[in-house]
């Protein structure tokens, strides 16, 4: 099957193209994104109504890209699938309506993916990708969560954040410190010079049993240090070099704990981590390592695949086209709010 994947979950548009017969990185034949990453910064965060009127504009010119990119027609497809949820409800709308326009009239089968599924199943567009089952890390602006997954669908909450996403925590953080907006590139590259035995901030939950994470006592710290700093007329260019190291370090910190955590209580030996925090260095430089220490070993899908993309939505949806999944007529789907461990293999899910 070669199947065409559309992402507009939020303030990025991506298309690509999949290709079933084709295995690991070889089964992706095309793929482009559009970030309206520049729109939004004007405003210090993601405007919904903009975002939504950006993907009309920028869909179907995608779309044409990849099939270009790909040598492909329309006629070539063998199925359409999109982001059906969580997101900015009118961002869903976008891709659902197009995709299942395009699939009524080509006469082939359209389904509504999981986001965060995609997510989780990106390190599979490598070339070597994890085999199941394994401890998935996903740590993103709008998820932090850690899961358990024995297969496509069979997947097994372990753990969340109670509040603040780590991404979201990375955004805020940053515009405390006056930086751009998305946060989390820019917090790291501050980080880069700061003096990490200058602050010691908290791991928050790491006192206690679990695998739920919490990051907005963090975040009111950072808070509190800057406007301590500020008070005392100190907050100069090395202080807040060195409360960004502080704050990368506690978030670092605890992703590391809990992914300890869990791989111990699980006794698996492989651990996934996406999402667009899975890009920073630190946390990957310290995942790396612990995972040496237990003769485990952590999968990361390459770095224009950590932020969203159409490649995962094309890869998990063509995997469901594949087992007998579709969305059945006139029920297109467009889910803000849908928890992870609501979906089945395909074999028990009704669409």
């Amino acid at each position: 099957m070669r199947v065409l994947g559309i992402e507009t979950s939020c303030d990025e548009t991506g298309v690509a193209i999949y290709d079933t017969s084709l295995t690991g990185g070889q089964g992706l034949l095309a793929d482009a994104l559009y970030s309206q990453i520049a729109m939004h910064a004007e405003f210090g965060g993601v405007v919904p109504e903009l975002a939504s009127r950006d993907h009309t504009r920028k869909l179907l010119p995608l779309i044409e890209q990849v099939l270009s990119d790909a040598r492909l027609t329309r006629h070539d497809l063998d199925g359409i699938t999109y982001t059906a949820g969580p997101g900015l409800v009118g961002a869903l709308m976008v891709g659902a309506s197009t995709a299942h326009g395009m699939a009524r009239a080509l006469n082939i089968p359209v389904l509504g993916v999981h986001h965060m599924e995609g997510h989780l199943l990106a390190p599979m567009l490598e070339d070597e990708p994890p085999e199941f089952p394994f401890v998935a890390l996903l740590v993103s602006g709008g998820h932090t969560q850690l899961v358990e997954v024995q297969g496509l669908g069979r997947y097994q909450l372990l753990g969340e954040s109670v509040d603040d996403a780590a991404g979201e925590a990375f955004d805020k953080a940053a515009k405390m410190l006056g930086l751009a907006y998305p946060g989390g590139p820019q917090v790291a590259k501050l980080a880069e010079q700061g003096d990490p035995k200058r602050f010691r901030f908290p791991r928050p939950m790491t006192d206690r049993p679990g695998l739920d994470f919490s990051f907005s006592g963090l975040k009111t710290h950072t808070m509190t240090a800057i406007r301590q700093l500020e008070a005392a007329r100190e907050l100069d260019a090395q202080a807040r070099t060195d409360v960004a190291r502080a704050f990368e370090e506690a978030v670092v910190d605890t992703l590391v704990i809990k992914c300890r955590r869990a791989l111990d209580q699980t006794g698996l030996k492989r651990l996934v981590v996406a999402g667009g925090v899975s890009a920073n260095h630190r946390l990957r430089e310290r995942l790396h390592a612990e995972c040496e220490k237990r003769q485990a070993r952590a999968y990361y899908p390459r770095g224009r695949f950590c932020t969203d993309n159409g490649a995962m939505i094309a890869y998990v949806g063509a995997q469901r086209l594949a087992a007998g999944e579709y969305d059945t007529p006139g029920m297109m789907q467009a889910t803000p709010r849908w928890p992870l461990d609501q979906l089945a293999p395909p074999e028990t899910s009704n669409s």
